[in-house]
């Protein structure tokens, strides 16, 4: 079936990935309806920002992943679903873990469940790097063991074995895809390469919390080029694939080179910031995966590197900085 007859759903449509995913899949000629968050401003979120000939292109339905009966409806057919719906900020999952379970455990059981009613043929779940906590080994494969860090990764440990159980019990055609730490235009404050970025512009201090972990960065654009490979490969059913560039940076570093990128005649003071540091169990230190299966099933490679992804978001926080509140800390 070619991708024009092809009839796709994506969760969290209104969010960072989402946005740019639902724009990758109208490029390559899929029918989209994008499911986003309703709320009573009537805003898509970051859709709202898309090309009017982009947004045309896309069925936007609105809705709650908490909804069983409205998840019922939206996968009606649906040929693909990309749910990406989640909540996903870690700190405030140390407050607020029953949301998370709501959210990301009932939400994906949600999804499983109609897409098992309406027998659609495939249905990418996603899932975080976080699940594996501080890496035991390096590269991190799919064998690596998931350890909860944090309320946060403990419900998407959840979510995943829950779309395993599907795939086991019921034949649902499920792919737990697990993204690396994403970053490109549209992130929020919560995610630290938009942090710093802001902070640079705003002046010659940046306050951060753990400045010696270490992080596998992937441009936004290659990992949706990643989802779409793998939802075209019917190898990848079944299985758990992580979206990585098996390269990794401490955070102090990706400070300099952030640096280098925009004022490199410019000295910053880079300071721990004592109320972004997580629990000391619950930090996750080291994230550096392994990307061999997602190439091996779809051929998939990376086009951006770090410096080439960072000059394309600092453009856009540039250009968008009325946007963020960036004196304060967000959870």
């Amino acid at each position: 079936m070619a991708p024009k007859e092809k009839k796709v759903l994506v969760t969290g449509a209104d969010g960072f990935i989402g946005s740019h995913l639902v724009e990758a899949l109208v490029e390559a000629g899929y029918q989209v309806t994008a499911f986003c968050f309703y709320n009573s401003f009537g805003s898509w979120g970051w859709l709202d920002s898309l090309p009017k000939d982009t947004i045309l292109k896309i069925n936007v339905v609105t809705g709650d992943i908490r909804d069983p009966y409205g998840i019922l409806k939206a996968l009606e057919g649906i040929d693909i679903v990309f749910h990406l719906a989640a909540l996903i900020g870690i700190p405030y999952s140390y407050s607020s873990p029953e949301n998370y379970v709501d959210t990301n455990i009932k939400g994906t059981l949600n999804i499983l469940q109609a897409a098992r009613k309406h027998q659609t043929s495939r249905v990418l779940v996603t899932s975080t790097s976080e699940v594996y906590g501080t890496a035991l080994y390096v590269p991190i494969d799919e064998k690596h063991p998931l350890q909860a860090q944090s309320p946060y990764s403990a419900t998407k440990i959840a979510a995943d074995r829950m779309a395993e159980s599907f795939y086991r019990s019921f034949d649902l055609p499920v792919t737990i895809v697990r993204p690396f730490n994403t970053f490109g235009p549209r992130q929020s404050l919560r995610a630290v390469i938009p942090t710093i970025i802001t902070q640079i512009l705003d002046g010659n201090k940046v306050a951060l919390g753990e400045l010696g972990a270490y992080r596998d960065f992937n441009y936004v654009k290659d990992v949706c080029a990643a989802f779409i490979a793998i939802a075209s490969s019917t190898q990848t059913i079944g299985e758990e694939i992580n979206i990585a560039s098996q390269k990794e940076i401490s955070i102090g570093d990706l400070v300099n080179v952030v640096v280098d990128l925009i004022s490199p005649q410019t000295k910053i003071k880079v300071e721990q910031d004592k109320k972004r540091l997580r629990p000391k169990k619950s930090e996750v230190m080291r994230l550096c995966g392994s990307r061999k299966k997602l190439e091996k099933l779809t051929g998939w490679k990376p086009e951006y590197s770090l410096e080439s992804g960072l000059k394309e978001t600092i453009e856009w926080v540039r250009n968008h900085k009325h946007l963020f509140k960036s004196g304060m800390y967000h959870i």
